[in-house]
Parts: C-alpha cells; structure tokens; sequence
C-alpha cells in the first residue's frame, strides 16, 4: 500500500484543532478575493450575491444558497457563497473549519444527532414568493437540530423563513415541535410540498435519458456494489454514490440534494417517482430505457438493438485510451539510468524517480533502485499460459453486468497470478543482481505502471507495493503481487469508468532499497483544501513508515506552508500512538509510541517545502503530489507524480 492510498482515508477523519483559530483571521478575504459567506443576509442582494441558480426547462428557476451553522461556535452561522463552492464540504474544508471528507463527512454531519455541523439551504420559491430552509433529504434531522437550526438562522436572514420538509422523516420532528406547547416561542412555519405545487407522484430532478440494468436498492451500505451500468431504483436517499446510468428515487428529493448534483455533474436522468419500486418490480434485473422529461417519464424496456449498441459503443471506449507501451525493452535497469521519457517501458513511477535522481536536486535524496520492465509481465502471462484464462473471464456476460460476481471473479485472477512460476532466466538474472548490489537490504516492491499519472487519470492508490522485502522467496512472491494488483478491483472500477483497454495495461516493478523511516508522508505543492490558497504547500507526516496497518484510525499530522510569508500553520498534530518499523524478518511491525509530540520541526517542515518546489520546477512547473522519507535528518524521495486536484 502506497502513502499516497492513505491520504484518503487520513482526509476523511482529520479536525482542525483550536489552535488554528487565530490564522483563520488572516485569511479572510482582500477585495481581490472572493466572498467565501457572509455571517448575516440583510438583504435580496445580498441573498443573490451569494445564490446559484437551478434551472429545470424554460420557466422554472430555483435560487438557493448552502449554509453552515458551527454548533461548536455557539450556533454561528455561515452563508456559503455558493457560486464558488459546490458543496458543503467545499467550504468546510477550504476555511479549515474541518479537514473530514468523503464518507467519514457524510455520516459525521448528515446522520449523526450529536454532530458538530448543522448543513442545510436557503432557496427562494418563485411559486409561493417566500423563502424556505432544507435539508438533505437523507438527513437524520431530529426536533432539537431543525428548533436550533430555526433560531440561528431567523436571527441572522433578513426575511421570514419557512421550513421545507424533503422527505416524511423530516416533517415529523417539525410537526411535533409545533404541537407541543411552550417548546418554541414561535411556531416554525412550514412550506409542504402541496403548497409549492409539487406533483408528488413524479418529480423531474435532472432531465435526460439513459439506458441501462434496473435495480431496486433498499438501503446502501459500506458493501452494496453499484454496477455503472445500472438504472437504480433507490427506496432510501442514498449518501454517497460511484457512477451509474440513471437515479430514481421513491420519496420526494430535494434538486438541490447531493444526489441530483452528483446526476447532473455526470450527465444522467433524475427523478422521484412514487412507488416506482412497485411500479417497475417485474422490470428489475432487465435492460430498461428511462426518460426523464419535464412533465413525463418513460422507464420500459430497453429495445435489444439499442442495448447491442450502447455496448458497443462501451467495449469502443474501453478501447480509446490504450496507454503506450515498450513490450521490446528487457533490461533490469537502474533508476540513475531512467529518465522522464523511459515511462513507455518502466511506468511513471520509476522514470520520475530517475528524472529527480539526474536533476540532482540539492538537500534530498532517492533510495536506490531499479525497474523490472513491462516486458517481463507480458512474458509470465505468456508462460503461465493466463492471456486466454483472463480475456475469457473478463469477457463473461455475468462479469460485465454483475459487480459481485465480478469483483470475486478478479480475486480468482489475481490468485491465478501469484500461483504462476517465474521463468527460469529472469529469476537467475534478478537474483543475481539484488545479491550483488542489494544483499541484506531490506526491499520495496513497488507498482509502476503505464495506466498511472496520465493527464486526467493519476491512478494513485490502485495497485500493491509490498514493503521490506527479505530473502529470494519473499522478493519472488512480491513481484507476482505487485503483478496481480493491475487486475484489483478498484484499479478495474477506476480503468472503466475512465474508459481504458484494460489489456494494454502492463505493471513494471520498481525494486527499492527501503528506508527505516523516523517520519514519513505526502508533500503537495498545492494546498488540497483551497485551491484558492495560492502559493500554499501541503505538507503530511506521521512518524514511522507511512503505511498503516489498520487504515485512517488515526489523525496524522497536518501543516500547511505559505511561500510569501514563510509561515507554517499547524492544522492538525499526529495523535498516533503507534508506529510501523521494519521487521527483520520482512515486513513491517507496530510499536508503541509516546502520543501528540509534534512528528515535524519547524525547520524539517520549511526544508520538505522547498524541497517539494524544486521538484515542482524539475517537472515543468506543474504541482506535485511527492511521497518523501525521513530517516536519521536526511530526506528522501521516493515518489512524484502530477497532482490532480481532487484525487
């Protein structure tokens, strides 16, 4: 598992600590910056300075603004400029309030009655001339979030709201409060869905039409596999989804939900349709043809030559981006030999690291190493006689349409991978190398493959490395891992989606000398959390290697470095307790560590930010996501790839 694989997981459970506070002054905004939220909206421009703008057909317009309100500071209120962040995390996470994302976010501040964050939106309702308040629709909203939400929000907009209930959880906890006495000193008005004029038993959400599998989805859990190629009929407002061909939802749905901006960022019909899982029932598990419209729908039956095409056109895109490859070149060669242009024959990964090692960079180093090229792979399939085996299960009708049978399926491949024999020339010729120039070192077996760092693709986090490799045996087995992973399932999910021929798809394998890591981590010159943040450098660290064995259970420390006034503002400090360190006998063990000590100094964290902008400089200029090493005060390198904004 690469560092990089866990920033993800780190993200979703980091909070910005008290101790922060005192820089957020310094970044409020200069009249050449944008208005990120305004404490109070004391008028209709003011309301519209901030607003975005839904539009469904000619004559419907829906303006509507996010707000966050800060139950840790006393109910503060933040209306969110919601022309330059999409979501509520957006804001969150670019003013530092909180570092949570991806699902850690979701439950911690739409399903958890104790949260910290109360998310919700302002919209104006052209029909009824009023403004009302909302709430996702999957939000777990209870009597003393909505009463809290009412008082914050009334003193602080300057005109009368109305409460907009967007599914019948919601319109519970409303009408209780307003039929117990003395509970609020004024009633919360509300706005149902009848007064606005809303047809219950269909709502167009996002206009289009798609074909594809329908499926009726109860609930979504952490298990449930959504196959792109599915029309889902989702009985409960789901939190998060992957991409998929079309949504309909059985309780109304709010068009300002995450959901429906997810639709519509991704080009897919949209719609509430009542009882639709009842409707449609003898449809499930058959092509189907939905269209949504502005006053109809349609969801029949898929005519068979339009499926034929649509999978056409699908195995076509597979085959657009085909990544170059250089099946020709077998040396075992070292990364002080590779450059930038050697990626066609060793990955990305590899010819980076030989690029950084020829600029010869001042202040840092990269471990030594060297790449077993693509060809290598293409020949163990051949011996193994695994081309056929593979292409046949891939191809599997159920395979293409079932994502539980096909994530079993690619388990099964992978298992055939690591069973398979190395050729017997290779194993003389690698062995004899790592015994002349690697004897008793601790080894990496790391991906480097040519369906990474493409422009739009990073592919970060899809593949295996195997970390501190001992002993021939270890080193073969870790190399037919390193193998195997092309065909993890997230890397097949991620290939599709992107549109990729997955059989021109070849993994080298970057074998290199491992550092016993004091601290390790992620530098990004970029800060991930403002894009607005110009100038910022991103900065990562936990003690230890910077791999963990239970993944995200722990805060890692965070630091942003600002380049104009050489400034390092702490976002949050590391409260692991334990540390990864290599095993003698391969691999790597935990020990136990003393909590909250800073993993950076100062000084450390200002070297790993220059450092990070020279190697910004060595790659054109284009911001970097570089995973670095320290070990007994020298700095290491040991990956850079493009940042991709998001990734």
């Amino acid at each position: 598992m690469t560092i990089r694989a866990l920033l993800s997981a780190i993200l979703c459970l980091t909070v910005a600590p008290a101790t922060f506070r005192a820089s957020q002054a310094e970044r409020q905004p200069t009249q050449k910056q944008i208005v990120r939220s305004l404490e109070r909206i004391n008028s209709r421009a003011e309301f519209d300075r901030l607003a975005r703008v839904y539009y469904r057909g000619r004559f419907y317009a829906l303006p509507h603004a996010m707000f966050v309100i800060d139950r840790r500071a006393r109910d503060r209120v933040y209306y969110v400029n919601s022309k330059a962040y999409k979501f509520h995390k957006d804001f969150v996470n670019a003013t530092y309030l909180s570092l949570e994302r991806g699902r850690a976010f979701y439950e911690n501040n739409y399903l958890n009655p104790h949260r910290r964050f109360i998310l919700g939106t302002i919209a104006f309702q052209p029909a009824a001339g009023k403004f009302t308040f909302e709430f996702w629709e999957g939000d777990r909203l209870n009597r003393e979030l909505l009463l809290e939400s009412y008082a914050a929000l009334s003193k602080s907009f300057f005109a009368a709201l109305f409460f907009k209930p967007n599914s019948l959880a919601q319109e519970e906890p409303a009408a209780q409060l307003n039929a117990e006495p003395g509970t609020s000193a004024v009633p919360i008005p509300m706005l149902t869905a009848s007064e606005l004029a809303v047809d219950q038993q269909y709502q167009p959400l996002n206009i289009g039409a798609g074909i594809g599998q329908l499926r009726i989805i109860d609930r979504v859990t952490s298990e449930t596999v959504i196959d792109r190629n599915q029309i889902v009929i989702f009985k409960e407002a789901p939190v998060q989804l992957t991409p998929l061909s079309g949504i309909i939802t059985t309780e109304p749905a709010s068009p300002l939900s995450h959901v429906n901006m997810l639709a519509k960022s991704w080009g897919i019909p949209n719609a509430h349709i009542k009882n639709a899982d009842r409707l449609f029932k003898q449809l499930e598990g058959k092509y189907v043809r939905l269209e949504v419209g502005e006053n109809e729908y349609h969801l029949v039956p898929a005519n068979p030559r339009d499926v034929e095409e649509r999978n056409r056109e699908w195995v076509k895109r597979g085959d657009l981006v085909t990544p170059r490859a250089d099946l020709s070149y077998d040396r075992l060669v070292d990364l002080k030999q590779q450059r930038s242009r050697d990626a066609i024959r060793v990955g990305a990964k590899s010819a980076n690291l030989g690029e950084l090692i020829n600029a010869r960079v001042a202040g840092l180093a990269v471990p030594p190493g060297f790449a077993i090229p693509f060809r290598y792979y293409q020949e163990f399939i051949r011996l193994n006689n695994l081309e056929g085996r593979i292409a046949s299960a891939v191809e599997e009708d159920r395979f293409v349409h079932d994502p539980t049978y096909r994530k079993a399926r690619l388990a099964e491949i992978r298992q055939w991978i690591q069973a398979g024999r190395h050729d017997d020339s290779f194993k003389e010729k690698l062995l004899l190398k790592v015994h002349r120039e690697y004897s008793s070192k601790g080894l990496f077996a790391r991906s480097s493959t040519n369906a990474e760092d493409l422009p739009n693709f990073s592919g970060a986090g899809l593949y295996t490395t195997v970390p501190n490799v001992r002993g021939d045996q270890q080193l073969l087995e870790a190399i037919k891992t390193v193998w195997a992973s092309v065909w993890n399932y997230e890397a097949y999910e991620a290939r599709e989606s992107f549109g990729m021929n997955h059989f021109g798809v070849y993994p080298a394998v970057l074998i290199q000398e491992g550092i016993d890591a004091d601290s390790a981590g992620v530098v990004i010159t970029a800060d991930p959390f403002d894009p607005e943040d110009r100038g910022a450098v991103y900065i990562n660290a936990k003690r230890g290697l910077g791999i963990k064995v239970v993944e995200g259970r722990r805060v890692a420390e965070q630091v942003i470095y600002r380049t104009r006034s050489r400034t390092i503002h702490v976002l949050t400090r590391s409260d692991e307790d334990t540390m990864l360190a290599f095993d003698e006998l391969g691999g790597v063990k935990e020990l136990k560590i003393e909590q909250h000590r800073a993993v950076l100094t100062d000084e450390m964290a200002r070297r790993l930010a220059r450092s990070a902008l020279q190697i910004k400089r060595v790659f054109g200029g284009r911001d970097q996501d570089i995973e670095w090493v320290y070990s007994r005060d020298r700095l290491f390198i040991v990956q850079s790839r493009p940042y991709i904004e998001g990734s």
